[in-house]
């Protein structure tokens, strides 16, 4: 067993929303900086610069999952994360074809598609920070179809969170756990999770933020089957907030 430092939920120059200095080889120099050893890349809606990560990230220690901050239509940021990049593209597949929208750069900032150089390939003109067209059930029940990890951003916030936009969080929902970004779990959100796995990530758009909440996993390998035997702390695994 091996214990894995890791921020499940890192943003990329192509996220409108976050720094340019983003970028594939800024982001794993960073973490082998601060000694992280797992992270995932989680772009709103879209998996496109997961790989270029992937690739810069060969030679260092760092193990790198691709995914995705998926919008839904009740306007939810849900984590989708998966083994490899294959499986991610079909997962954005399925985003594409219910994304609506061109993106106005001026408005809502640029979507720069990189290498693992760090060198602009183009630009999405995709809607990114849009609401897919389909309901956090419907997306929970797709990604573990795929065997992806399915995980609700941010809960803990304000905006855009299950509990904030839903005021609670359905029964039958398929998901792993729920993911925490402050220091300090606000009491009114206490009892709605007390049957939930929690996992803390830095939900970064800037490079000074990755690693600034971390999951410790306790497990074999980085892998979303490892990952999720450490939620629940079976055969050996298991999981600590720091």
């Amino acid at each position: 067993m091996k214990t894995f430092r890791s921020d499940l939920h890192i943003h990329t120059c192509l996220s409108p929303c976050a720094d340019w200095d983003m970028s594939p080889k800024g982001i794993v120099s960073e973490c082998i900086k601060k000694d992280i050893d797992l992270i995932a890349i989680c772009d709103h809606n879209t998996t496109q610069n997961s790989l270029a990560v992937m690739n810069a990230a060969k030679k260092s220690k760092i193990q790198v999952l691709p995914g995705f901050e998926i919008c839904s239509k009740e306007e939810v940021h849900i984590l989708a994360i998966f083994d490899d990049i294959e499986i991610a593209n079909n997962m954005q597949d399925y985003i594409y074809e219910n994304l609506k929208g061109k993106n106005i750069p001026e408005i809502f900032g640029y979507q720069v598609i990189s290498n693992m150089n760090d060198e602009v390939e183009g630009e999405n003109e995709r809607f990114l920070l849009g609401a897919v067209n389909k309901s956090i059930n419907e997306i929970a029940e797709r990604v573990q179809a795929l065997k992806g990890l399915c995980i609700p951003s941010h809960i803990d916030r304000k905006v855009y969170g299950l509990i904030s936009q839903l005021g609670y969080i359905p029964e039958n929902l398929k998901i792993d756990a729920v993911e925490m970004v402050a220091n300090v779990m606000d009491l009114k959100y206490s009892s709605s999770l007390s049957n939930y796995k929690i996992v803390k990530s830095s939900d970064a758009h800037y490079k000074k933020d990755i690693g600034r909440r971390l999951t410790l996993f306790t497990m074999e390998s980085p892998e979303i089957s490892e990952i999720k035997k450490a939620l629940i702390g079976i055969d050996g695994r298991g999981m600590e907030l720091i």
